[in-house]
C-alpha cells in the first residue's frame, strides 16, 4: 500500500518542515508515504469561497484516480484515538488497498465534488489548526500508527 497526503499550498515555516521531514524519514521503514503539495491558487481576491473551492477541487482531482481510496481530513469526520487510527490503516492494508490518499483542503474547506468523491472523512481534532500544522500532526500520527501496529515502544497507553 502507498499513502499520500495531498495538500493545497506549501509548508513555509522551517520548524514545521523539520518536523515533517523527521517523520517522513522514520516512515520509510514502514510504508511508502509521500506528501504532494499542490500550488496555492493565485489571484483569488475576485473569487468567491465557492469558486475557490471548485478551483482547488480541479487541482486535487488531477492527483486522484478512480481506484484510490480517498479520505478527507475534515472537521466533520470520524474521531479516532491513535490505536483506532492504526487499526483503520491496518484494515486498509488487509483489504489490499493500493493507494490511500488523505486530503487537506484549502482555507475554506472542500468543494461538494470532493465530498462526493471521498470514501471517508477523519477529524484530527474538534479544534481548528493551521493547514501547515495539520501536515505535521498527521505525519506524526501515521508514524505512530505504524509503531503501534509493529508493537514498538513509541506509543504509550
Amino acid at each position: 500500500m502507498k499513502i499520500s497526503l495531498l495538500t493545497v499550498g506549501k509548508t513555509e515555516d522551517k520548524y514545521l518542515i523539520d518536523g515533517i521531514e523527521k517523520y517522513l524519514k522514520r516512515l520509510k521503514h514502514y510504508i511508502k508515504f509521500e506528501i504532494k503539495e499542490l500550488p496555492e491558487l493565485k489571484n483569488t481576491k475576485h473569487l468567491t469561497q465557492e469558486q475557490q473551492k471548485a478551483k482547488e477541487a480541479e487541482l486535487l482531482f488531477k492527483h486522484i484516480s478512480s481506484t484510490d481510496f480517498v479520505v478527507l481530513l475534515d472537521e466533520k469526520g470520524s474521531n479516532y484515538t491513535s490505536i483506532q487510527f492504526a487499526d483503520f490503516l491496518n484494515k486498509k492494508m488487509i483489504a489490499a488497498t493500493q493507494h490511500l490518499i488523505f486530503v487537506i483542503g484549502g482555507p475554506y474547506g472542500f468543494d461538494q465534488t470532493i465530498y462526493q468523491r471521498a470514501n471517508d472523512k477523519i477529524s484530527l481534532s474538534k479544534m481548528t489548526f493551521s493547514h501547515q500544522m495539520v501536515r505535521l500532526f498527521f505525519t506524526e500520527q501515521v508514524y505512530r500508527a505504524f509503531t503501534i501496529l509493529k508493537g514498538e515502544p513509541y506509543h504509550h497507553e
